[in-house]
């Protein structure tokens, strides 16, 4: 028989929503550029091309010329554009009506550039769920890409996974097309001989099948050394030549394979996503290992694994790594919010910019961690924080509260059926966790739009031992001198000591608690006054042996930027001396060596990045100028203070890789109580932005402002009711007035 087959080449660009702007330009030149221009070269080549919506955009201001690129060879036949949800979420985590309104939304953008709305998407990290089904085809989709990994889970064997079939949900059909994982490993890693042998191999067994090469598009130049070998070396040329002059081979997309084919038949998949990532979400702490050093792929070692793996579903890493579970739930209440605004009736242009802030909080990058950094790059998590505190902002500026306000709820912030409590003003947003240490897991400033505590904990993965040869000398130093903590990294929380421990101990996790209040439950109340929140916590409990009673009281007045604690010891045994010490951890202080600490009259005592030890403490502030954030540490008694900074080791694609997290900063008292036996503390935690704002005119060109102290809201909805022109040529009153302004328009 005369062999034929049909090759779709699915390609995913992508960047994450606050990834740094010179990684992206490196990968466009890298990677989505020099494809795109090895595309063009080739007479009859055709490709399914899907670009992020976030990268979408950054390609609409930066580089123009690209999507004009794209657009002439749309028009010609030769690129078949996927839609997807705008911001590349993983749709299982998001509410129905969230994942629904970003796929309309962003087959909207594309209808307006390429004349008609997507009919296929890319299914982020091809995570799927039965439900999926139904919801795509609600949006208008009628096609996407999954893995051959979902279909060999229910039996098929991969001479059934060449072409593609059909799947329903609550009667609406979606035709699924099987991404062939032989053809991920061998493009671009293989000789492009050996790709084109598997190619006819599949034609020579199945004439006319369809095989379906689905991936992302960085590995063609962003991967380390995939620029050399994909485009310096000619790979990628030689590639695209010999697939086209060989004439049983016809490059297809999906569109059109969908129109000219029939389906293979109906298929119903479980829970998963592709081979990889099930062994990634495993909460057994093991990972693949689908890269070696180099870049070359090492098929048998990934075969090896997914023999041994435990199954995995997305979902558990918001098990897996608490932290993003709380951002997780997090994000889900503010989508909530936005839902109830628009309920509510509040003014479109209002509810609109909320939701596009959500939406860009939805981004699945920072929620999980695999081959490339994820949850463990700070400023990914940062980017979801900013992005869920703007959107509460957009909608606080329109409710009816004076212009400084305090108050305090109490629900199950982060969905463990436990209460907590969030104490909020005009200035701070603080989450407590009374049954976890009555500790403060989240801080965010506002006007800056940053959680001060988003802070990954470190701890022992499964890759850390198999992966430890690829790393280098800092990164051994990391992994050998520091234990994996024992809980979350948060704030106000308590230690006793007999005596202090040494700055060496504290920092690698050795030094041992002798009370059971850190991550203790403790009992609480709550009050609200039209100028203050306020949050009670008590815990009786134990230090050595011996009961004594905590008490922390934490204030948020009106107007303050500032969290006060006023802590009380009861019970204390006259006769006995012990250390009280208070953690707490700031996120992505000191990175880069930008970070120092400073006395309060501006005199500086040492930098962030290395460990800092100081006798006598009193009133303090770490500063970090990268951040625009400097936050005081104050005490009623004078203390000793030690800092260190954390760093967590997680994969990258050139193994090992130690990250800058947080400084952790912990003063510490000597406890002497009274004749009742009882000792008291205030300690206040100011936080503010530094006073120099960097602003962009309407033409996009820098601006300056110095405020001082009153730094204003300076970030606007799109469809906001000053421009950012305007607020560079007002008053330092800007925000006040201008909620005002928004009030009035709604």
């Amino acid at each position: 028989m005369t062999p034929s087959l049909r090759l779709a080449l699915v390609v995913h660009n992508h960047q994450p929503i606050g990834n740094f702007d010179g990684v992206v330009e490196e990968a466009y030149r890298d990677s989505y550029l020099p494809l795109l221009e090895a595309l063009a070269r080739r007479k009859s080549l055709r490709l399914t091309l899907h670009i992020s919506g976030s990268l979408y955009d950054w390609l609409e201001e930066r580089h123009p010329e690209y999507l004009d690129q794209v657009s002439a060879l749309h028009r010609r036949g030769r690129v078949q554009i996927l839609g997807g949800a705008y911001y590349e979420p993983i749709l299982p985590m998001l509410p129905r009506r969230d994942r629904l309104a970003q796929i309309r939304l962003f087959s909207e953008k594309l209808a307006q550039r390429f004349g008609a709305p997507p009919r296929g998407m890319w299914l982020a990290e091809r995570v799927w769920e039965q439900q999926l089904a139904g919801d795509l085809a609600t949006a208008g989709i009628q096609h996407t890409v999954v893995d051959d990994f979902h279909f060999r889970n229910v039996g098929l064997r991969p001479e059934q996974l060449r072409g593609y079939y059909l799947t329903e949900d609550e009667g609406k059909l979606l035709a699924l097309f099987p991404g062939n994982e032989r053809l991920r490993y061998l493009i671009p890693f293989a000789p492009p001989e050996e790709a084109i042998a598997y190619l006819r191999s599949v034609a020579e067994a199945q004439p006319g099948a369809t095989l379906v090469f689905a991936d992302d598009g960085e590995k063609f130049g962003s991967w380390p050394g995939m620029r050399e070998h994909c485009h310096t070396q000619g790979w990628l040329d030689r590639f695209f030549a010999l697939l086209e002059n060989e004439p049983w081979i016809e490059t297809t997309t999906l569109e059109d394979t969908c129109a000219q084919v029939e389906p293979l038949g109906k298929i119903y998949l479980p829970d998963g996503s592709y081979r990889e990532m099930s062994g990634w979400s495993s909460l057994a702490g093991q990972a693949a290992t689908a890269v070696a050093a180099g870049g070359r792929a090492v098929e048998q070692d990934a075969h090896d694994y997914a023999a041994r793996s435990e199954p995995g579903v997305w979902r558990n890493f918001l098990v897996k790594y608490p932290e993003s579970g709380e951002m997780h739930a997090r994000m889900l209440m503010v989508s909530d919010r936005v839902q109830r605004a628009a309920e509510a009736g509040y003014p479109d242009e209002i509810v609109a910019a909320a939701r596009r802030e959500l939406y860009q909080a939805q981004c699945n990058c920072a929620y999980w961690h695999g081959t490339f950094g994820g949850i463990y790059y700070s400023h990914l998590r940062q980017a979801i924080y900013r992005h869920l505190i703007r959107a509460d902002d957009i909608l606080d500026q329109t409710a009816d509260r004076p212009d400084a306000w305090a108050e305090v709820s109490v629900r199950d912030h982060n969905l463990d059926a436990k209460p907590e409590v969030c104490l909020a003003g005009d200035q701070l947003v603080g989450f407590f966790a009374p049954h976890a240490g009555g500790s403060l897991y989240e801080l965010d400033l506002r006007h800056a739009a940053r959680n001060v505590l988003a802070v990954l904990a470190r701890r022992t993965e499964g890759f850390h031992a198999h992966d430890a040869h690829t790393a280098d000398d800092a990164v051994r130093a990391v992994l050998h001198g520091c234990t994996a903590d024992a809980g979350r990294r948060r704030s106000f929380v308590e230690h006793f000591y007999d005596a202090p421990p040494s700055l060496d101990d504290i920092a690698t996790g050795r030094a041992a608690d002798l009370g059971d209040f850190a991550e203790g439950r403790f009992q609480f109340q709550v009050q609200s006054t039209p100028t203050a929140a306020r949050l009670r916590l008590v815990r009786e409990g134990n230090v050595a042996g011996t009961p004594i009673k905590l008490t922390k009281t934490f204030t948020l007045a009106a107007g303050s930027p500032e969290i006060v604690c006023e802590y009380l010891l009861e019970n204390v045994p006259t006769h006995r001396t012990w250390q009280f010490a208070v953690e707490f951890n700031f996120a992505g202080f000191g990175g880069a060596g930008r970070g120092y600490l400073q006395q309060p009259e501006g005199r500086r005592l040492g930098s962030l990045a290395a460990p800092l030890e100081f006798p006598n403490f009193q009133a303090c502030e770490l500063v970090d100028e990268g951040l625009g954030v400097r936050i005081g540490l104050n005490a009623s008694r004078a203390a000793a203070l030690w800092t260190y900074p954390v760093a967590a080791v997680h994969r990258s694609q050139t193994g090992l890789e130690a990250t800058r997290q947080a400084v952790c900063a912990v003063p510490h008292w000597l406890v002497r109580a009274d004749a009742q036996g009882r000792w008291g503390l205030t300690v206040s935690l100011p936080v503010r932005a530094l006073p120099e704002v960097r602003l962009r005119d309407d033409a996009g060109l820098p601006l300056r402002l110095d405020l001082g102290d009153r730094v204003p809201k300076l970030e606007f909805p799109a469809a906001r009711v000053v421009t950012e022109t305007e607020v560079v040529r007002g008053e330092p009153e800007v925000r006040r007035k201008t909620t005002r302004r928004l009030k009035k328009a709604g």
